[in-house]
């Protein structure tokens, strides 16, 4: 597969917060944190058109009330992902209820993700749920402001971002691990730029 970028849309902030006043219907007695990450929220960026949202918990006792809570709409559930990132959880938004295009509500550690599902076509969003306290919520929050306010990084991003969308890959884990890198290295400079620039 190749991965398609298109170019930075405005239209991109409507649809989180479209998607956000959803979530907050679903699960705002909680009092999560719901944010706007990924490329699909630095203005200039150009991106795969899937907003990446991250839902803030107040810790991870709270990280299981969230899938009842998002069942038999229009998200799936990848519980197969916690052992492996058990301070997360994550859900796709499709374009329709996962029944009314013949998935699961829920993909559990021992099921093979459906051969469509690596259709960016049919996905809207992806959600990932982690506490406000941890180290992860930290890095992406820096990581997007610091790719708003730097423009060099932007670019240089921008720039690998062109190249890999020549390329051939499996799937979207076989691609972002060729970003990993470049990631890693930028996401260590933007957590220390924004607790240097953190209001007291």
């Amino acid at each position: 597969m190749k991965v398609t970028f298109e170019k930075y849309n405005p239209f991109w902030k409507n649809q989180f917060e479209s998607i956000k006043n959803e979530l907050e219907e679903s699960i705002g007695f909680l009092n999560p944190k719901i944010e706007h990450i990924g490329s699909t929220s630095v203005e200039g960026l150009s991106a795969k058109p899937i907003i990446d949202i991250m839902i803030g918990v107040k810790d991870e006792s709270e990280l299981d009330k969230v899938p009842p809570l998002l069942q038999r709409k229009d998200y799936i559930y990848y519980q197969k992902y916690n052992e492996v990132m058990p301070y997360r959880r994550f859900f796709i938004k499709l374009t329709d209820k996962p029944q009314n295009l013949g998935f699961p509500e829920t993909i559990h550690k021992d099921d093979e993700i459906p051969e469509e599902l690596h259709n960016h076509n049919l996905r809207l969003a992806h959600i990932h749920t982690i506490p406000v306290s941890s180290e992860h919520w930290l890095r992406h929050i820096a990581f997007r402001d610091y790719l708003s306010v730097h423009s060099e990084v932007r670019e240089e991003y921008q720039q690998l971002k062109e190249k890999l969308s020549t390329m051939e890959w499996f799937d979207g884990n076989d691609y972002n691990e060729e970003k990993d890198p470049f990631i890693k290295r930028e996401e260590k400079n933007a957590v220390q730029w924004y607790l240097k620039n953190q209001k007291p």
